[in-house]
C-alpha cells in the first residue's frame, strides 16, 4: 500500500498543507510540528484568530470549556470544540469543525478539518486525516515497550523512521473502535473502520475492516 502523505491525506483540509507537501512520509513532519505551528501563526488572520495564551492561537468562534486545558505551541482552527477536561500539551494543530471531548488529550498531533476525538481518547505523535473518528477509549500508543525505534512494515518492506516515539496515521474517513490501541507505527487507510477492543499494528488497507477477535482479521468492505 501507498503511505505517502500524498497518497494518505486530501489536500484542502488543513492548514498545514504548504508544509506536509514538502515530506514523503508522514512520521517525517513529527518533528517538524512545533516550528510549522509557529511559521503558521504568523500568517493566521487576526480578524479571525485571536491569541489566549503563550503561543496559544484559535479562531474566534471556537468553544472551550473552562476546564480545558491548552498549551502551546497551539492553533485550533474555526467552528472547532473544545469540550471539559481536554487536555491540549502543545505542538499540537487541529483543523476546522473538530470535536476534542471529555478527557481528550492530544499531543504533538495534527488533526485535519473534521476530526473528532470525542471521549476519553490520547493522540500522540500523529496525524488524523479529514472526517476520521476515534471512538470512546480509543488511543495511539506512542511508545515501544522495548524502547527501540520505530519500524514500520508495509507488504514485507520495513521502513526505518528513526523516531523513538511515533502514534499512528490515519487517512481520511477512518473510524476506529471503542476501546482500540492503534500500536506505534500504526497506519489506516482511506475510509477503512477498525472494530472496537482492536489492538492494531502495522498497515491496514483503504477501505477495509479490521477485526481482531482472534488474532486479527482484515476484510474487504462490501
Amino acid at each position: 500500500m501507498d503511505i505517502t502523505i500524498k497518497s494518505l491525506y486530501s489536500e484542502g483540509h488543513s492548514l498545514s498543507d504548504p508544509y506536509l507537501s514538502k515530506y514523503t512520509y508522514p512520521w517525517e513532519v513529527l518533528p517538524e510540528i512545533s516550528s510549522i505551528i509557529l511559521d503558521l501563526a504568523k500568517r493566521l488572520p487576526e480578524s479571525e484568530y485571536r491569541k489566549i495564551g503563550n503561543d496559544v492561537w484559535i479562531a474566534n468562534d471556537v468553544s472551550v470549556s473552562p476546564t480545558a486545558t491548552i498549551i502551546g505551541p497551539t492553533i485550533i482552527g474555526k467552528g472547532t470544540e473544545i469540550r471539559p477536561g481536554a487536555f491540549i500539551r502543545g505542538s499540537v494543530l487541529v483543523g476546522q469543525n473538530c470535536v476534542v471531548g471529555n478527557s481528550t488529550e492530544l499531543k504533538n498531533c495534527i488533526l485535519f478539518d473534521c476530526v473528532q476525538v470525542p471521549h476519553f481518547n490520547y493522540i500522540g505523535d500523529s496525524i488524523l486525516g479529514f472526517e476520521s473518528h476515534t471512538g470512546a477509549g480509543a488511543i495511539t500508543s506512542n511508545f515501544r515497550s522495548d524502547k527501540k525505534k520505530v519500524v514500520i512494515s508495509n507488504e514485507g518492506e520495513r521502513l526505518e523512521t528513526d523516531l523513538y516515539k511515533i502514534g499512528a496515521f490515519l487517512s481520511d474517513g477512518v473510524e476506529v473502535g471503542c476501546n482500540s490501541v492503534l500500536n506505534p507505527g500504526t497506519v489506516i487507510g482511506r475510509n477503512s473502520r477498525i472494530y472496537p477492543l482492536s489492538s492494531v499494528r502495522g498497515v491496514v488497507p483503504e477501505n477495509c475492516i479490521y477485526k481482531s477477535s482472534k488474532g486479527f482479521e482484515i476484510v474487504p468492505m462490501r
